[in-house]
């Protein structure tokens, strides 16, 4: 049973007819949603606020310019006063009783016959919250809700068949399962099934439901276990299963993570793709390092690209930062290579080892040093290593005294 003899339920209003009595601020934020909704809105006030007079003048809605007349509810299904006035607004309460039409009446919920609770929409859910009358706590109970809900702390997977299937590829940022979007651990909480890289946060694992399927398809370097065209098969089969599926990427899914060619291959199955962009380590993990890519005075610009690809084509200023992906272990390679190519050998260099997560290490040297100093610490991968004037910004720099 509900307590108080209320029965709560939704109105579907759309065309219906619908009166407003008053025109000031709560009529005017009800008649905005109530034409949110598809109402035919007639509006009796001999005033109404600016925001009522465009709304008015856009032909939207019907201005009744007087005092409110016992029979101006004639046809409507939801009356809502909020004149201020006791007098009046009891008047078209009992009206609208006589006539057996519900009444939303403003400042007086106990005297009301109907009640808007506080709505979130978040997707396709709509979460309504009735505060007793107290619209304040309702606001606040239905802003905790929706946050958990953006957020993905509370569950938002459909427990309906999804016959057309779906995919999202989603950057998960650096590591630390803090530095997801909202957006992103949205999708995980809706997911069915989640396909994951060996970088990306994997302790968002533990908060999916026990029957979520996950499938690691993890890369180490110079070792891939499971091709990339069979990570394409999956993602498009589970999907065709009618299944939510999460790709879910470290850093982010443009920038060196293949996001490209898995969205090619989804689309040309006819399967719906949405990029949900994430923070990508190439600029996290420097800053975590204490190291801007930019910064005035010292660094214009900067480029991003592997440890893998020819580099002598990359500008030689020692004020354009260069960040380098995947290439620890060539590091001495990429030292010699870059010094060939015209750089300075005393070029500033920082290798930020596992950024973002609390076993990060920061190693600093030089073009000319980095290669021993980063033997003498056994720098592992995942590693990203940042060259340019900037890395004297890093607490790890040694500070002149």
């Amino acid at each position: 049973m509900v307590s108080g003899g209320n029965f709560p339920l939704t109105l579907r209003i759309a065309g219906r007819k619908v009166v407003v009595v008053g025109g000031g601020h709560v009529a005017t934020r009800r008649t905005l949603s109530l034409l949110d909704a598809g109402a035919d809105l007639v509006v009796v006030s001999p005033d109404v606020s600016a925001s009522l007079a465009s709304s008015i003048g856009r032909g939207d809605v019907e201005w009744i310019q007087r005092v409110y007349r016992t029979g101006d509810l004639e046809g409507a299904w939801l009356v809502q006063t909020a004149t201020g006035d006791p007098d009046v607004d009891g008047q078209v309460a009992d009206d609208a009783a006589a006539q057996s039409t519900w009444c939303l009446k403003g400042g007086d919920p106990d005297h009301a016959t109907a009640w808007v609770p506080a709505v979130a929409r978040i997707d396709d859910v709509t979460v309504a919250i009735s505060g007793g009358g107290d619209a304040g706590r309702a606001s606040s109970l239905r802003d905790g809700v929706a946050a958990a809900l953006q957020s993905g702390d509370l569950p938002l997977r459909h427990r309906t068949h999804h016959p057309e299937g779906f995919v999202a590829l989603v950057g998960g940022g650096p590591g630390d399962p803090g530095l997801l979007t909202t957006r992103g651990r949205r999708l995980l909480a809706e997911a069915d099934v989640v396909v994951i890289d060996r970088l990306a946060p994997h302790g968002v694992l533990s908060e999916l439901a026990p029957d979520v399927e996950v499938i690691d398809v993890g890369k180490m370097p110079d070792h891939h276990p499971i091709p990339q065209h069979e990570i394409n098969e999956i993602l498009i089969d589970r999907a065709k299963q009618g299944k939510i599926v999460v790709r879910l990427k470290g850093g982010d899914p443009y920038v060196f993570g293949r996001g490209g060619e898995e969205l090619i291959a989804c689309r040309e199955a006819g399967i719906p793709v949405e990029v949900v962009p994430g923070v990508t380590s190439a600029i996290a993990v420097a800053a975590a390092a204490g190291i801007p890519v930019t910064h005035r005075g010292i660094a214009r610009g900067f480029s991003v690209v592997t440890g893998h690809v020819e580099l002598s084509d990359l500008p030689h200023d020692r004020a354009h930062t260069l960040v380098l992906l995947m290439g620890v272990r060539r590091l001495r390679e990429v030292a010699l290579q870059l010094v060939d190519s015209g750089h300075d050998r005393l070029t500033p260099v920082a290798i930020v080892e596992s950024g973002c997560t609390p076993d990060q290490r920061v190693t600093v040297g030089t073009l000319d040093t980095i290669a021993d100093r980063a033997g003498e610490v056994d720098a592992q991968p995942p590693a990203v290593t940042i060259v340019g004037d900037v890395v004297t910004l890093s607490p790890a720099w040694p500070q002149a005294d």
